[in-house]
């Protein structure tokens, strides 16, 4: 039934929502009098040319209305007197509101709104008012019918003709998706479209909105608007997943899973732009929830398709100690997030993590090291592995290389004075063990040094045992561990050790001029050369011992025992290639606490 209205004032609410015209097109509303606040178009102006497309969506709204007066036959004016800048700059706080209720109260009109809050104020003042509730009636957006199946992402800009990238993180093809360019009228009622469907739809926030840009979450859409003077012209980028994978859809060993499952805490995952980062995390992130885990996550914006189960934050309507406080009182598992970018970012991650809470971090780098990097200078070198134990970088959609972070005090590779030792940042592959980089401070510099093994030759090998026997003339406890074919490290009994170099160093400068070798002397007890080859055993663990039984090519042999890459002891092993180690010794309880943790035990010859 339609209603027949003397006089209305409608509030810049309702303007924004376009849905006054509508009621009066239909003659589910007639009006003899519309009177609109000189505030309302104030506000509209305001926003318009601020650029935000709600300021044009309000105008477009008094424009209609302007035609249907002439159509319809009802007056429309406008009153009051224009808020000044003060006015429209806290008109969130009411102030524009309060200044239409009095409009409508003075003029014994019906105040038309869709904002409840507005509704209640003004009935409390005894202004009749008229609440039109806003139905949720999702339309097919002009964007959508540039995505098909395979498309990642669309990408539209003035004057040029509508793109896409179709195919597969790694493998895409970049194709136009029309056959004439869009004006700059067509973007601005492209983007126009895009803010009123977030407006009435749940599954739509406006992320960030600023002067020259908005960023939305609109369902499984990701959408970037840009306008003039920031971008030469308006420009929408609209990204989609295209693929949902599970945790078991991706080449996961039994190594990670079970460290993703229990000891991770600190992960980041890292790629390039595009390679499928997100979509990892968000398989991780569902993984947890599989495994009874409290998941939630911190984005900007909130792009990742989880559970209802996982409550997403937008850093966006946050600061970050907001974010930080309800973490921390609510006590997640694991938080995603996703993604860090700036120094902010990584300050909360960092803080949130050294706090309790498991954080899975994802990054953009090129490569895995990088992702590391990105850490140093934001917070203390020495606390990265606190933070981190566990990097997955991610290429083409699949799992391309894990990084595992320790702390270690030693000498860093390729230097040789034992007083040079410092605290360094060791990163291994997490699957092979192999130390890979060290990160330590050298002067007031920060350095990453990426670890490769000098090349020693068959006949750097041969030239061991002619350097053992020249140094057997002085002792018959020998090790020489070659560096390179032209530099080794020769241990020697603390008690011979003056006698090997001899007086003045003779007798050593005369043995590197015979050998043509540069030789650095130790005592036996700095040995810290760390063996290459893995032998593999079986483990037995009684009352006492913890045992350790090789194959018989490793009996009568010396062996470093390393616990998650880090060395532990040095042990011989018996003729019948066995290995007994007191469990209540300290390295015994350093192994048996690894055995009993499932974490990485190895033995080196």
């Amino acid at each position: 039934m339609a209603n027949a209205l003397e006089r209305i004032v409608p509030d810049t609410s309702v303007l924004i929502e376009g849905i006054l015209s509508q009621k009066i097109a239909q003659d589910e509303i007639l009006p003899a009098h519309i009177m609109i606040h000189e505030a309302s178009l104030s506000e509209l102006e305001a926003q318009a040319n601020a650029r935000k497309e709600i300021g044009y969506l309000g105008l477009d709204e008094i424009k209609r209305l302007n035609q249907l007066a002439k159509k319809k036959g009802f007056k429309i004016g406008f009153a009051g007197e224009r808020p000044s800048a003060h006015d429209i700059a806290i008109a969130k706080k009411g102030g524009i509101d309060a200044l239409i209720r009095n409009l409508a109260f003075d003029m014994n009109a019906t105040l038309v709104t869709v904002d409840k809050v507005q509704a209640l104020t003004a009935e409390a003042k005894g202004v009749t008012v008229m609440l039109i509730a806003v139905t949720q009636h999702s339309k097919p957006l002009t964007i959508d019918k540039f995505f098909d199946e395979k498309t990642m992402s669309i990408h539209l800009k003035e004057g040029c003709i509508p793109k896409a990238k179709r195919g597969m993180p790694g493998d895409w093809l970049f194709v136009d998706v029309a056959a004439s360019p869009l004006t700059a009228d067509d973007m601005r009622a492209i983007a126009r479209e895009i803010v009123e469907e977030t407006g009435i739809r749940s599954d739509g926030f406006v992320e960030n909105e600023r002067k020259y840009s908005t960023i939305i979450q609109l369902s499984n859409y990701r959408i970037v608007i840009t306008r003039p003077p920031l971008a030469d012209g308006y420009e929408i980028t609209v990204v989609r997943p295209v693929k949902k994978l599970a945790f078991t859809d991706y080449a996961i060993s039994d190594k990670l899973q079970q460290r993703l499952e229990g000891q991770a805490e600190g992960v980041l995952i890292a790629g390039s732009p595009g390679h499928g980062k997100s979509t990892f995390a968000q398989a991780l992130g569902e993984f947890y929830l599989s495994q009874h885990k409290v998941v939630k996550t911190v984005e900007a914006p909130r792009d990742l398709v989880l559970g209802d189960e996982v409550t997403q934050y937008a850093i966006t309507h946050a600061t970050y100690q907001e974010i930080h406080d309800i973490l921390l009182l609510s006590r997640p598992d694991y938080t995603i997030f996703d993604e860090i970018r700036n120094t902010a970012d990584f300050k909360l991650f960092s803080d949130l993590r050294l706090s309790g809470v498991g954080m899975i971090g994802v990054v953009h780098a090129t490569n895995p090291i990088d992702a590391i990097q990105r850490f140093i200078g934001r917070i203390e070198l020495g606390v990265i592995p606190h933070v981190l134990d566990t990097v997955v970088f991610i290429k083409n959609g699949a799992i391309e290389k894990v990084f595992s972070l320790g702390m270690a005090v030693k000498v860093p590779h390729g230097m040789l004075e034992a007083d040079l030792a410092r605290p360094i940042v060791v990163v291994h592959d997490f699957e092979s063990g192999k130390l890979e980089y060290e990160i330590y401070t050298y002067g007031e510099e920060t350095v990453v040094v990426p670890v490769s093994a000098e090349s020693v030759s068959p006949a750097g090998q041969l030239a061991a045992q002619v350097i053992a026997k020249e140094f057997e003339k002085f002792t018959d406890q020998v090790r020489v561990d070659m560096i390179s074919d032209s530099k080794c490290v020769v241990y020697v009994p603390t008690a011979k050790k003056p006698l090997v170099i001899g007086k003045n160093g003779e007798h050593i400068t005369r043995i590197e001029e015979k050998l043509k070798m540069s030789i650095d002397v130790r005592e036996v007890s700095e040995r810290t050369v760390q063996r290459t080859a893995t032998v593999p055993y079986d483990v037995k663990i009684d009352k006492k011992n913890i045992t350790f039984i090789l194959p018989q090519t490793a009996a009568d042999r010396e062996s470093d025992i390393y616990v998650n890459a880090g060395f532990v002891v040095t042990v011989k092993s018996s003729k019948k290639a066995v290995v007994k180690i007191n469990m209540h010794s300290s390295p015994g309880k350093t192994i048996l606490h690894a055995l009993q943790e499932n974490h990485a035990v190895e033995i080196r010859q």
